[in-house]
Parts: structure tokens; C-alpha cells; sequence
């Protein structure tokens, strides 16, 4: 059962689960069938995504949310000229940081406010509190629900399945979802947070995904408000698997920035797969980022 506030015509969604479906859209599309040549094709139309990639960056919260807030307000001005315009993505690393959805309670915090041993940031996007920090990838759609489905379950299950996608696709790692509970998991371990906000059918905030993390700092808190569940990484699994014969053919990279690159470059082609996105690599100006 998903569980949403409405304030000042936002959505935020705090809990929900089931399982991922393409987007009406998306069937619509791959049901278009036409003669080419004599042969039948399947119609794959797809919307065309900024792509901003800082993946290599370690970019302060603050700057990125920044960035985020200032992508929704254009599209929002555009939707009030009923104007359409391209999604965006964009794909980076945090300095050290907490960050507490909207309606977060700080008994998930293990230390005192003001000792923090790191920035805390109240944001607007569901859930609780979480940790960002380098080795975690994190991704922010900035996309249009009426170009794709307005339908919120949908949009964070397809999330969910960008990850499962790669940890299947790229480690041979069976993730799964938990019933009642977001994210995507291994076992008993989170490897990838959601936390999102959606304006006027437009999200932003996103997903995170633990490759190479230092997980250290999840003690502090308690992830998510679950406390009964631990926090995992790509790189910790790998470590307890078998060595690489295990993957088949596949060499899989020991070294932690070919890892997190590896990660990232699945990321990308799996979020284009389930949303049916052309990405656009596009630059952002250290003056005056994302104008």
C-alpha cells in the first residue's frame, strides 16, 4: 500500500511496492508493427534525456539539489506554456553527507544533531534518513510522468528495476524487491536507496546505489527507518563470491574506480532500456550549471 502526502500540488511518496511493468506508452510502442522491405519491424520510439554525467565528480548535496530544483522550475514554466522538452538525468558521487526526507524523525539519528559527523540536509523527497558518500552512485531523473506513465508505484518499481537489471545483467547478483519496503535488495542487504519527489507529474531527487561505499557511516544512523536490515555494496558482494570463473567469461575489475565505471556505464544503458530514453551527453557549466 503506497502512502502519499499532497503538499502544494506535490506528491511525495514515501512506501510502496509490487511488481514493475512497462509503461502503457512503451507497449503501445513495442505493439506498433509496420512493413519495411518487406519484412515486419517492432516501433521502439524514444524520447530523447539531457544526459549530465559527473559520475567521476564528487559534487557537494547542496550544489546538486541546487541543480534540481532549478531543471523542475524551467519545466514547470514550460508546461504552463503547454511546451514540451526533453528529460534529464543527472549521474554523480556526494561528498559525505545525511539527508532526511520530508517528514523524517530524527530518533533515526545515533548521534546528537549538533555533534553531526556530517552535513545533515532536510529535503522535500520521501522517506527517511539516509548517507551519501564516494563509491555510491547516484542518479537524478528530472522526467515528465505524462511523456511516460502517471502512475507513481510505477515510476519507483521502474527505478527498482533499473538496478535489478544491473546487478543481473553485469554481475550475475540475484536482487530482489521486499514486499512493503523500497529499494532493491540482496538478501538482507539495501544496496539501492529511493527517495523521490514528484511536482506536477516532474520528479527529482532519485536513487542511490552502494559500489565501492564505505558503509562506516550507516552506523550512525539507522538507514531508511528500518532497523532490522542491513546496507550492502556491489564491491562488499563481490567479495564474498567466488572468484571471477563464477561470472563466465566475464573479468570483473578489483579495482575500485573501474568498478564504480563498470557500474555506471550498466546504469545507463538499463535506466535507457526500462524508460525507453535516448540520452544526450550535455556539459554543465562550472558558472552557471544547468542553464
Amino acid at each position: 500500500m503506497a502512502v502519499a502526502l499532497f503538499l502544494n500540488s506535490s506528491f511525495i511518496l514515501a512506501l510502496s511496492s509490487s511488481t514493475w511493468l512497462p509503461s502503457r506508452r512503451t507497449v503501445c510502442k513495442l505493439e506498433s508493427i509496420v512493413e519495411l522491405n518487406g519484412s515486419s519491424r517492432a516501433l521502439q520510439a524514444t524520447r530523447r534525456c539531457e544526459l549530465f554525467d559527473l559520475h567521476k565528480e564528487i559534487i557537494h548535496y547542496k550544489e546538486a539539489w541546487e541543480w534540481q530544483r532549478s531543471i523542475v522550475e524551467k519545466r514547470h514554466d514550460l508546461i504552463e506554456l503547454d511546451q514540451d522538452c526533453s528529460d534529464t538525468l543527472i549521474v554523480l558521487q556526494h561528498s559525505p553527507v545525511y539527508t532526511l526526507g520530508t517528514g523524517s524523525s530524527e530518533e533515526y539519528l545515533n548521534f546528537d544533531r549538533k555533534d553531526a559527523p556530517y552535513d545533515i540536509y532536510q529535503t522535500e523527497r520521501g522517506g527517511e534518513v539516509t548517507y551519501h558518500g564516494p563509491g555510491q552512485l547516484v542518479m537524478y531523473p528530472i522526467i515528465n510522468l505524462r511523456y511516460h506513465e502517471m502512475d507513481l508505484h510505477w515510476y519507483l518499481r521502474a527505478l527498482e528495476e533499473v538496478v535489478i537489471r544491473v546487478l543481473s545483467s553485469t554481475f550475475s547478483i540475484k536482487a530482489s524487491r521486499i514486499e512493503g519496503l523500497t529499494g532493491v535488495w540482496v538478501g538482507n542487504q539495501k544496496l539501492a536507496a529511493i527517495g523521490i519527489r514528484v511536482s506536477r507529474w516532474v520528479t527529482y531527487h532519485g536513487l542511490a546505489l552502494n559500489v565501492t561505499t564505505d558503509l562506516s557511516p550507516f552506523k550512525q544512523i539507522v538507514p531508511c527507518g528500518i532497523r532490522d536490515r542491513q546496507v550492502g555494496s556491489i564491491k562488499g558482494l563481490l567479495e564474498e563470491l567466488r572468484p571471477s570463473d563464477e561470472f563466465g567469461e566475464q573479468t570483473l575489475p578489483t579495482d575500485s574506480s573501474q568498478l564504480v565505471d563498470l557500474t555506471h556505464r550498466s546504469l545507463l544503458r538499463e535506466f535507457s532500456e526500462v524508460f525507453q530514453l535516448s540520452l544526450h551527453h550535455n556539459v554543465i557549466s562550472s558558472m552557471d550549471p544547468l542553464h
